[in-house]
């Protein structure tokens, strides 16, 4: 009888922190110094309970970049199946580069060891993305086969490299295409 007095708490508690970690996340792309207390706010939870998930201001930014992508790398499959595997490839690189753009804003908070510890392991997940979004262009014929998915991401890094607004985009979506065309099949 324990257990179940206990399993409604870990339920709030893990919809507390998802919670806490989307508010997080609107609060960081409105403006990358939003203090953790106006989070707490946002959210509706008390600076206790962030501080229970979340000790330091570091522990939420990292936590906010890792659930953001693993949630780009576990839509790979959704947006393959709502685009042409291209077109997948073209929209879930653009929102990739929207991320990292959001992710630089916030400067030094993301420029410690524990922080590149983090970044090392999420890179495994994102290239096993691309891979997917590669087979799939490979599949229909769009792309050639064989291209590294490490290469493509290291490639399609000018994406995040651009200048801000629509100016910026617009050039990352012409340089896209040039990286596209490269990968065509060859003769």
């Amino acid at each position: 009888m324990a257990e179940s007095r206990h399993e409604p708490r870990r339920a709030d508690a893990l919809k507390n922190r998802e919670n806490i970690l989307q508010i997080a996340h609107d609060a960081f792309a409105e403006d990358g110094s939003t203090s953790l207390n106006v989070i707490a706010k946002r959210a509706g939870v008390g600076a206790g309970t962030l501080y229970r998930h979340f000790p330091t201001r570091e522990a939420l930014i990292l936590a906010v970049y890792q659930h953001d992508v693993q949630r780009l790398v576990d839509a790979v499959p959704t947006v393959l199946a709502e685009h042409p595997p291209l077109d997948a490839f073209r929209s879930w690189f653009e929102t990739l580069a929207d991320y990292v753009r959001l992710k630089h804003g916030l400067g030094e908070a993301l420029h410690t060891a524990a922080v590149q510890d983090v970044v090392n392991e999420t890179y495994a997940p994102v290239t096993a993305a691309v891979g997917l979004l590669l087979r799939a262009c490979e599949g229909e014929g769009s792309i050639r086969a064989g291209i590294d998915p490490g290469d493509v991401l290291l490639l399609m890094g000018f994406m995040w490299r651009v200048g801000p607004g629509e100016d910026g985009r617009e050039q990352a979506r012409r340089v896209m295409e040039l990286a596209i065309d490269g990968f065509r099949p060859r003769g």
